[in-house]
């Protein structure tokens, strides 16, 4: 939850459909820089760096950047390293981790490169990252995604809660809701093709292989990466690698074949062992972030900020870029809350949201106390399919609002709900403050003949013995060796940035 300036968590996943309407596109024939052979794209290299560059500041917006662990510079000397290997040459291209539990990479035009948190902790060698980010290079090098806007072949990949409610929501609205449409947001990377996913593996092991990486351990993540998901298939579906790099059979094969065709540059590399490469991911967040707030259950707690929320309890949830928000099971109903504003009058959110809506909302409002806390409260039909239920409430310097929106039928029926809502709303309990938890990767050595499961048993690991022989690219039964360094999940008590580590 990203608000005015905090730590923004994203646990709905990415990626926004390639309108075409209003890009200029300029229609022209270029020579593809990996493939050497000539193709018609409707986008000139200008017009796809712009188009990158806007695309970035949304994931920067609406994913957030997550390192905790003082990564992402070692990402970038390691991207930067690839890069002079690259077969397109005029691209500046950037690395950045995003803030995502899930397991994912990818690449907006123009240059820009993200890893995710949960993909990270799956990684086991530096070798194993590099080629990923080759891939990542690869499909910026070979211009796929503007390959697929020529074409005209978009295709929306839609995940959270937000998408279920969207039909009550009008424009105005979502306008109201804070922009609650676009968080079921689509894709500007439709899954792709497998041609163009062996071409960037082609690329992508290449250039490690010339970097002084070894090519083959490209096709060792991706068999840990096909591991990960059988594990968690049965789980509710989130996104993923797999979304926007679809999966063959024979992939793993495919690149392990290649690398032996490939020439190791011999070249040291950045983390000399592997032992130094884990050590790098040491402290790294596995799963959700307690500094963008966590759901127990219906209830929501943000430790920064020092707030508490309940939902009603069989409403679906997320912590959505700079808002929460909430629905009801059969989606007539949504409420979010985000902050608005500094300061201590509550009116002024009123004031805020008026202004950009052109309503007197100051003036409907009434004032009241929550839980000791300044508020205040407007109803009102928001147009002819939906009544609004608007709270605001002043807290810690900052101005929270609540929005709660149901169809106009259904409305008065929800009122209760809503106002039970705005009611829980206060600061943490001491008790409450103190429980709040996240997971961090830990490194464990391992005793002579120590089983997995009796390793993660010793270390209170969070994963379980499946999870860490995944997370390790190990197999479940396998006896470890004395000294062996094996990542184990822990949790541990939420502490603040400048107090960890």
């Amino acid at each position: 939850m990203n608000m005015m300036g905090m730590r923004c968590a994203y646990s709905v996943s990415l990626f926004v459909l390639v309108s075409l309407v209003g890009v200029g596109m300029e229609s022209g024939c270029a020579v593809n820089p990996v493939s050497g052979q000539p193709e018609l794209t409707l986008i000139s290299e200008k017009q796809e760096q712009k188009l990158g560059a806007e695309e970035a500041k949304k994931v920067e917006e609406g994913m957030g950047f997550g390192d905790d662990s003082g990564f992402t510079p070692y990402l970038n000397q390691l991207g930067q390293r690839l890069v002079e290997h690259s077969p397109r040459k005029n691209v500046a291209f950037q690395f950045q981790i995003v803030d995502m539990a899930e397991p994912n990479a990818f690449a907006l035009p123009g240059g820009y490169i993200y890893v995710s948190r949960g993909l990270l902790t799956l990684t086991n060698t530096e070798g194993e990252l590099a080629g990923v980010v080759g891939h990542e290079i690869g499909h910026v090098a070979a211009r796929h995604a503007v390959q697929r806007i020529s074409k005209q072949a978009p295709f929306a990949v839609v995940f959270g809660i937000a998408s279920g409610i969207t039909g009550l929501v009008s424009p105005r609205v979502g306008d109201l809701l804070g922009g609650i449409g676009d968080l079921a947001q689509s894709a500007l990377f439709s899954p792709y093709s497998r041609s163009q996913e062996t071409e960037a593996d082609e690329v992508g092991q290449q250039i490690a292989a010339e970097a002084g990486w070894n090519p083959v351990e490209l096709s060792t993540f991706l068999a840990t990466l096909e591991r990960e998901v059988v594990l968690h298939e049965k789980q509710p579906r989130k996104p993923s690698f797999f979304d926007s790099h679809p999966p063959t059979p024979d992939r793993v094969a495919n690149t392990a074949r290649h690398a032996k065709s490939l020439t190791r540059a011999t070249r040291d590399p950045i983390s000399p062992t592997r032992e130094a490469y884990l050590a790098r991911l040491n402290g790294l967040v596995v799963g959700p972030r307690a500094a963008n707030g966590i759901f127990r259950e219906s209830a929501f707690l943000h430790p920064d900020l020092n707030v508490f929320l309940k939902f009603p309890g069989k409403w679906a949830h997320e912590n959505a870029p700079g808002r929460i928000v909430a629905a009801a099971p059969n989606g007539d109903a949504a409420m979010v809350l985000q902050v608005v504003a500094k300061g201590d009058d509550p009116l002024e959110g009123a004031r805020v949201l008026g202004q950009a809506q052109k309503i007197d909302l100051a003036a409907k409002a009434e004032t009241l106390t929550i839980n000791g806390l300044r508020a205040a409260r407007a109803v009102f039909p928001a147009d002819s399919k939906a009544h609004l239920e608007l709270t605001w409430i002043a807290h810690g310097g900052l101005i929270f609002q609540l929005v709660a929106v149901a169809s106009a039928d259904r409305f008065k029926d929800l009122q209760p709900a809503f106002k039970s809502v705005a009611g829980s709303f206060r600061p943490l309990s001491a008790s409450e403050r103190a429980g709040i938890t996240e997971h961090r990767v830990r490194l464990i050595t391992a005793r002579t003949g120590e089983t997995i499961e009796a390793l993660a048993t010793r270390a209170h690991s969070a994963w379980k013995t499946e999870e860490v022989a995944v997370a390790n690219g190990l197999a479940a039964t396998a006896q470890l060796r004395q000294g062996q360094v094996i990542k184990v999940a822990v949790e541990e008590p939420y502490e603040t940035e400048g107090s960890r580590r």
